[in-house]
């Protein structure tokens, strides 16, 4: 598998144009991909961001420093300098060439400015401050980027370009198809979860309705003390109150006179008359209110022919809504302690 390495050529342009060409021709006859500003105007913002995606997406990065400071950024740095802090800064593998004092150069290719001098043995004082390497000339410059760019892949390999068709084997194409079985089972568990929680939410926001429901309906509940004939004074209620009184008893069935009772027990405690403590319309009023909420339903369990007892049980709704607030009673430690009876039978 042939690898192609990505090299963006960083330098001031106008002074470097030959030099520029000889690196990229170094890099092209070793078979890699060169980039580098002058394809853009690095003053503008959005082609600076193309330049760093340039840098972030190549493999390695080469300056090219001669007596040019070159044009100066906003932050009063030189754009080449500006490349070259931002491939350190991304840890892109640097190869640095700086001119040797003493090879010939044109005068009108010097900086004349002392601070922009300056600027520039401050720039050259960080690239020799890394792997750097001194040239004299054109020729000399291509054959030093050659060997140096060896040597970095060589030594530090880096992730590089390759053909597509080189990648795709049969072994690829095996692990690709295995992870894409993979990734459909994912997903439609994945919406299998999501569709579960959907329903979930839809059921809590349900029983959420239900409950406001059942607190907000008030109800007046009258319960004979024991050995009195006429009804005490009412107590406040609530249609939930009335659902918690009977719910327990009615996981499977219970008789309509004993449902009375719970209510009673509720709402009294001990010390109630046995016989229909509380008002049978009443009882038959609540026990239809449920059985519009879908709470509650006469018992279909078969009894005795001799057995005329009125018998009611929990709906399936019931059954899940009274679930839910057991649950929520013990998450929340208010489960209510029982209180025995007095052994009395009605």
């Amino acid at each position: 598998m042939i690898k192609k390495f990505q090299v963006f050529v960083s330098s001031t342009y106008e002074d470097l144009k030959s030099e520029r060409d000889q690196v990229i021709k170094a890099i092209l006859e070793m078979g890699h991909i060169p980039v580098g500003m002058e394809m853009f105007s690095a003053a503008d913002d959005e082609q600076w961001k193309i330049i760093q995606r340039q840098i972030d997406e190549s493999d390695y990065y080469v300056v090219v420093a001669a007596h040019k400071y070159g044009s100066v950024t906003d932050e009063g740095i030189s754009y080449t300098e500006k490349e070259y802090d931002y491939a350190v800064s991304k840890g892109v593998p640097v190869l640095g060439f700086v001119i040797e004092g003493k090879a010939s150069w044109p005068s009108d290719l010097m900086e004349d400015s002392a601070d922009r001098r300056a600027a520039l043995e401050s720039f050259k004082g960080k690239i020799k401050g890394r792997l750097v390497n001194f040239w004299n000339s054109r020729d000399d410059l291509h054959a030093k980027v050659s060997i140096s760019l060896m040597k970095s892949i060589s030594t530090n390999p880096r992730v590089g370009w390759v053909r597509s068709n080189e990648v795709v084997g049969p072994e690829l194409i095996k692990e690709l198809t295995r992870l894409s079985t993979e990734n459909a089972i994912l997903r439609s568990e994945l919406e299998e979860l999501r569709a579960e929680k959907l329903r979930a939410d839809k059921e809590n926001d349900v029983k959420g309705e239900l409950f406001d429901t059942l607190r907000k309906n008030k109800v007046d509940v009258y319960v004979a003390t024991e050995g009195e004939r006429e009804w005490g004074d009412p107590i406040e209620g609530t249609l939930l109150g009335i659902f918690q009184a009977i719910a327990p008893n009615l996981l499977v069935e219970n008789t309509f006179e004993k449902i009375g009772s719970d209510i009673a027990l509720r709402y009294k405690g001990t010390g109630y008359r046995r016989i229909f403590p509380v008002p049978t319309n009443m009882v038959s009023h609540w026990l239809a209110d449920l059985s519009a909420l879908d709470l509650v339903e006469p018992s279909s369990k078969k009894h005795a022919v001799s057995d005329n007892k009125e018998y009611w049980c929990l709906s399936n709704e019931g059954r899940s809504f009274l679930k839910k607030l057991r649950k929520i009673q013990l998450q929340n430690g208010l489960s209510e302690k029982e209180k025995p009876e007095d052994g009395k039978e009605s």
